[in-house]
């Protein structure tokens, strides 16, 4: 027999409760998201002045007739403390030729069409190349330039002359209509409004997190870095190897009532934690609520991090790997709880650590004084199984969409089983709660960063049905993990970017101005429904793949719901919210609700081998 319902009233949410496990209503999720880092070819702009995403100072060597697009020699330049040269142009040691100083933005994109202006400080002259119109010079420190179609566009500027007795510095490239306003009002209209929907975002990209201040190649010295050399609000470019100041990081909090989370620098010293964490505290609003994290992902390898981590704190000193590593961690959230002092309710300490591995995951979080942390935090993704993956190459250009879905699909057991054992093997066993760092998809090629052989399908499957299938069934399995009356923080990862098959198409949309009646925003469509309206969640954890795709559509509706996804055989039941039954039927595929009053309803599918249980509202 079906284990029958028993309805509980819990606030303003209706919690339903199965023999097996607590059924979270859709308020048991709580979506945040990562914000895109700040590069001159993205598409999640969010500064009206485009310097702040403008690439690093590149070089040209005046004359040279075989001379590259970039010399490569920025790195010898002659540079004022807020990264601007002191000259221009400039000689280096290393050529024979002067070099000239530029930068550029590769893909315009996200830029809005209009008249843009730059205006910036000091003697000197600046040039532009680029598909713009209409370059006019209005006045001895402002310049404009059209942009009436920026799609698929390129600006390249260049300091063509700057004197070293008044150098040229703060060069503001300003979006249309921003002029007198990007000083009181710094932030893209557009993007406010798109990241409206999330109340708390990770700022672990914002600030270049991954491989934080380091230039080029490896991964640094032991030294540890204080609070005056973090990111300052007059450095010429955000896109550099320390990110966004804090202080913005601050007023997009204050002004937009949202919540953070923020990532310590893995070189910081003392100085830099305790000053760090004062700032925040004593900055933000009170009701402003702050995740702390030391820097991001100390067990992958690909980061630069931590090469750093293992390299002084395990190799250096004979520990082992991970438990050499803990110390950073650890003084790290002792500095910030020293700081925060009598306030600790606005904090929140996180540990984070490795989905795929739950030995290292252990040995971290064991290692941890209990008390200092309050967090533990694993990634929710859903990807391919490698071996599952290999289907797909062997298909190749044959592939299709719904190919692409199924290995996805069938892959998700198991990346659900390593959450679920992070959940019950440590944050159950240390009496910790779960908050997620990151997740959504992660349906990249294997190894990554090739080229897959299906590549125009893994493209196609981020504006298709299937993947806004693949989100709510996902969503539909990590409710089950949600216990007590906290909703469970996912932090989606992440919020605009372009699609590659290559390199992972993470954005949940493309571009902020996506017109998705246009191009489908699948991940997007999914993540908002999830976060404020009805969703399917499943009764039994051992479910097969066809009782995981059933959906009510539309929903809401003013009458009539269809089921699809459903077996043949079923039954059907109504309940309304205090748990009436108000109908039944058999081996439907449709239900009407049309005679019944306006509200939120329960419907339960039986079927042979599965209870599913899916939120509608009756408009």
């Amino acid at each position: 027999m079906k284990t029958k319902l028993l309805f509980f009233f819990l606030s303003q949410c209706c919690v339903l409760f199965f023999a097996q496990a607590q059924l979270p209503d859709s308020c048991k999720l709580n979506m945040g998201t990562n914000l895109g880092g700040l590069a001159d070819y993205g598409t999640e702009i969010p500064f009206v002045d485009l310097m702040h995403t403008s690439r690093t100072w590149y070089t040209k060597s005046i004359g040279d007739p075989d001379a590259p697009f970039d010399s490569g020699y920025a790195n010898q330049l002659s540079l004022r403390p807020d990264g601007y040269p002191t000259y221009a142009p400039q000689s280096v040691d290393s050529s024979d030729y002067l070099q000239e100083i530029l930068t550029i933005w590769a893909i315009t994109d996200g830029w809005p069409a209009g008249q843009y202006t730059v205006l910036w400080e000091g003697t000197g002259e600046l040039s532009f190349w680029g598909t713009y119109e209409n370059l006019t010079q209005t006045a001895s420190h402002r310049i404009t330039f059209d942009f009436p179609n920026p799609k698929d566009g390129i600006v390249e500027l260049k300091i063509a002359v700057s004197d070293s007795l008044d150098p040229i510095n703060n060069i503001r490239v300003l979006m249309p209509g921003t002029e007198f306003t990007y000083e009181t009002q710094p932030f893209y209209q557009l993007w406010l409004d798109k990241v409206a929907i999330f109340e708390t975002v990770r700022f672990m990209d914002w600030g270049q997190t991954n491989g934080w201040g380091l230039e080029g190649e490896g991964f640094g010295d032991s030294s540890l870095v204080d609070w005056d050399e973090r990111s300052q609000m007059d450095y010429y470019t955000w896109t550099h190897s320390k990110g966004v100041p804090y202080e913005m990081m601050v007023k997009f909090m204050n002004a937009t009532d949202k919540d953070g989370w923020v990532c310590v620098p893995h070189q910081a010293s003392e100085d830099y934690v305790r000053k760090m964490a004062r700032f925040f505290r004593d900055n933000l609003e009170p009701e402003r609520h702050i995740y702390v994290e030391y820097s991001n992902e100390i067990w992958n390898w690909i980061f630069p991090q931590t090469q750093w981590a293992n390299e002084y704190g395990c190799i250096q000193t004979g520990e082992t790997w991970p438990e050499g590593t803990v110390k950073y961690i650890q003084r790290t959230l002792d500095y910030w709880t020293d700081e925060f002092a009598g306030q600790l309710a606005r904090t929140t300490r996180v540990v984070g650590v490795f989905t795929g591995w739950l030995d290292v995951a252990q040995r971290v979080a064991f290692n941890m004084s209990p008390n200092s942390f309050d967090v533990i935090s694993p990634t929710y993704y859903f990807g391919f199984n490698e071996a599952l993956e290999e289907n797909l190459d062997a298909l190749g250009e044959n592939a299709t969409v719904a190919d692409v879905a199924q290995v996805a699909r069938q892959s998700m057991n198991e990346n659900f089983d390593l959450i679920a054992e992070i959940k019950t093997e440590l944050a159950d066993s240390l009496q910790k709660p779960l908050v997620f760092y990151e997740g959504g998809q992660h349906m990249t090629p294997h190894p990554f960063g090739v080229i897959p052989s299906y590549e125009n399908a893994l493209l196609a499957v981020h504006r298709d049905t299937s993947m806004y299938n693949l989100y709510n069934e996902w969503f539909d399995k990590i409710r089950t993990l949600q216990e007590g009356d906290e909703p469970l923080l996912l932090m989606n990862f992440s919020f605009v970017g372009h699609r590659s098959a290559q390199y992972g198409s993470w954005g949940i949309l493309e571009t902020m101005d996506q017109d998705i009646s246009v191009v489908p925003a699948p991940k997007y469509q999914a993540v908002i429904e999830n976060m404020n309206s009805g969703c399917q969640v499943v009764a039994n954890n051992d479910i097969s793949d066809q009782n995981m795709t059933i959906r009510v559509l539309p929903n809401p509706s003013s009458g009539v719901f269809i089921l699809d996804g459903i077996g043949l055989e079923n039954t059907i039941s109504i309940y309304d919210i205090i748990g009436v039954l108000r109908q039944k039927k058999e081996n439907a595929q449709s239900i009407d609700l049309s005679d019944l009053p306006k509200g939120i309803y329960f419907v339960v599918v039986d079927s042979e081998k599965a209870q599913t249980v899916l939120r509608v509202v009756l408009e």
